[in-house]
C-alpha cells in the first residue's frame, strides 16, 4: 500500500488549523480582565459613551457654524430669460428683446453684534458637552468598578457558605452514624438536616446574584451573554482601606467636580444669552460685491444691455420700534441668568454638604466594617468550638445550630459592611473626582 506523502501533510495541516480554530473560539468565550481593564473596555465599548461622544462631534460642528455666519458667503446664480420674439418701441426705433442668459456671482459680510455672542454659545454648549462626556465615563467606570466588587464580595460570600456546609454535612453523617448505633437521637441530626438545607439555599441564592452580576456587566462591556468573565483582581487588593483616611481627609476642590462644572458652564450660557439678547436690538451691517454676466442669444445689433457688470454696495438695518417687544426679551433673559445664578449658589451648598455627608458615611463604613470583621472572626472561632465539642459530645446538635445561625448573620453582616465601605468610597472618589 503506498502512502501518499502530499496528502497526509495537507490532512496534518487541516487538523492543526481546525484545533486552533477550536483553541481561539474557546479563548474568545473567555475574558480575563482586571478591574481597570474592565473599566478601559467599558468606557471603549459602551453604547452610552459613544452617543455623548457623538453629542461633542456635533456641539463642534455647530460651533463652527456659527462662527461661519461671520465669514463671506459667496454664492453663483444662472438665469434664463424668453421674451418670445417681443420688441420694443422706443419713439420710433425698435429695440429687440431676444433671449438671453446671466451668470451671476456675489459675495457678501454680514456683522451683527449678536452674531458674535453667539459662536461664544457655541463655544460654551461645545465645552457642556464635553463635560457631559467625562461625566458619563466616571458613571460607566463606577458602575463597572461597583459590579466588579459586588462579583468578588458575592464570591467570597459563596466560599464563606461553602466552608459552613462542608462543617455541617460532615457533622450531619457523623451524627446519622450516632443514631443508627443507637447513640443520638434523630432530633439531633434533623436539626442539623435543616441548616443543612437552608445552607444549600443560600448558596443557590448566591449563585443567581453572581450570574445576574456578570450579566448586568457584560451588558456595560458590550459582550456576548456566553462570555465566561474571569476577575483576575482579588478583594483584599481592591479593599485597601488604607487609603480612606487620605479621601476623608482631602479638601474638596469644587472645580473638578463635574456636576459643578456644568451648573458653572449653565451660568455662562446664560449670561451670554442675555448678552445675545441685549445685542440683538443693535443695528447690524451688511456689505456685498455683485458681479454679473449677460450673453444675448441673438446677432441683432439693436439690443440694449443696461445691466452693470459690477456692483457693490452696503445695508445699515436699525431698529425703531419694536412695540416692547426687545425690552420684554431682554426682562426675561435676564431673569433666565438671576435664576441660573441662585441654581449655581444651591449647587455649591449641596455638593459641601454632600462632601462633609460623604466623610462621615465613609467613615462610619470604615469602623463597621472592622467592628464585623473583628465579630465574624469571634464567631467563627466560637463555631469551630462547638463543632469540636460536639464531636467530642460536650455540645448538642442545638448548640451547634445556634452557632452556625449565628455565624451565618456575622457573615452576611460582614459583607453587608464590606459593600457599604466600597459604596461609601466610590461615592466620595466620585465626588472628589478621583
Amino acid at each position: 500500500m503506498k502512502i501518499n506523502i502530499k496528502r497526509v501533510g495537507i490532512a496534518v495541516q487541516l487538523i492543526v488549523a481546525l484545533a486552533v480554530s477550536t483553541f481561539s473560539v474557546s479563548a474568545a468565550d473567555k475574558l480575563s480582565l482586571s478591574l481597570q481593564q474592565a473599566m478601559d473596555m467599558a468606557v471603549e465599548r459602551n453604547k452610552t459613551l459613544a452617543n455623548a461622544a457623538l453629542d461633542v462631534k456635533i456641539a463642534k460642528a455647530n460651533k463652527w457654524a456659527a462662527i461661519a455666519q461671520m465669514l463671506p458667503q459667496v454664492s453663483a446664480s444662472g438665469d434664463y430669460s424668453n421674451f418670445m420674439g417681443y420688441e420694443m418701441d422706443l419713439r420710433g426705433m425698435t429695440i429687440a428683446m431676444p433671449p438671453y442668459v446671466t451668470l451671476g456671482l456675489r459675495s457678501s459680510l454680514t456683522f451683527t453684534p449678536a452674531l458674535l455672542v453667539n459662536t461664544q454659545i457655541s463655544e460654551i454648549s461645545h465645552k457642556m458637552s464635553d463635560i457631559s462626556l467625562q461625566q458619563s465615563e466616571q458613571d460607566i467606570t463606577n458602575q463597572v468598578k461597583t459590579l466588579y466588587l459586588s462579583a468578588l464580595v458575592s464570591e467570597e460570600v459563596l466560599n464563606l457558605l461553602g466552608r459552613n456546609l462542608e462543617c455541617l454535612e460532615r457533622l450531619h453523617d457523623m451524627t446519622m452514624t450516632s443514631v443508627r448505633v443507637g447513640a443520638s437521637e434523630q432530633t439531633a441530626a434533623d436539626q442539623i438536616e435543616v441548616q443543612v438545607a437552608q445552607l444549600k439555599n443560600s448558596i443557590a441564592s448566591s449563585k443567581r446574584t453572581i450570574e445576574m452580576t456578570y450579566n448586568s456587566m457584560r451588558l456595560l462591556l458590550d459582550v456576548d451573554v456566553d462570555t465566561e468573565l474571569e476577575l483576575t483582581d482579588t478583594l483584599d487588593r481592591l479593599m485597601e482601606t488604607d487609603d480612606y483616611l487620605e479621601l476623608v481627609s482631602e479638601d474638596f476642590d469644587l472645580e473638578r467636580n463635574y456636576a459643578w462644572q456644568l451648573a458653572n458652564k449653565s451660568t455662562e450660557l446664560a449670561k451670554k444669552q442675555l448678552d445675545a439678547t441685549i445685542m440683538s436690538g443693535l443695528p447690524s451691517l451688511t456689505a456685498y460685491h455683485q458681479y454679473s454676466y449677460k450673453e444675448y442669444l441673438s446677432k441683432d445689433a439693436n439690443v440694449m444691455n443696461m445691466t452693470p457688470p459690477n456692483m457693490v454696495g452696503a445695508t445699515l438695518s436699525v431698529p425703531l420700534f419694536t412695540s416692547l417687544q426687545q425690552t420684554k426679551k431682554v426682562q426675561a433673559a435676564r431673569m433666565a441668568y438671576q435664576k441660573q445664578q441662585n441654581t449655581m449658589h444651591d449647587t455649591e451648598q449641596s455638593l459641601m454638604v454632600q462632601h462633609s455627608q460623604l466623610c462621615y458615611n465613609l467613615s462610619t463604613a470604615f469602623d463597621t466594617y472592622n467592628a464585623q470583621k473583628q465579630n465574624l472572626e469571634v464567631t467563627q472561632r466560637v463555631f469551630d468550638n462547638i463543632s469540636r465539642r460536639y464531636e467530642q459530645g460536650y455540645s448538642s446538635a442545638m448548640d451547634l445550630t445556634n452557632t452556625g445561625t449565628t455565624l451565618i448573620n456575622a457573615q452576611s453582616t460582614y459583607v453587608q459592611s464590606i459593600m457599604e465601605f466600597l459604596n461609601a468610597r466610590i461615592a466620595l472618589e466620585k465626588l472628589l473626582n478621583k
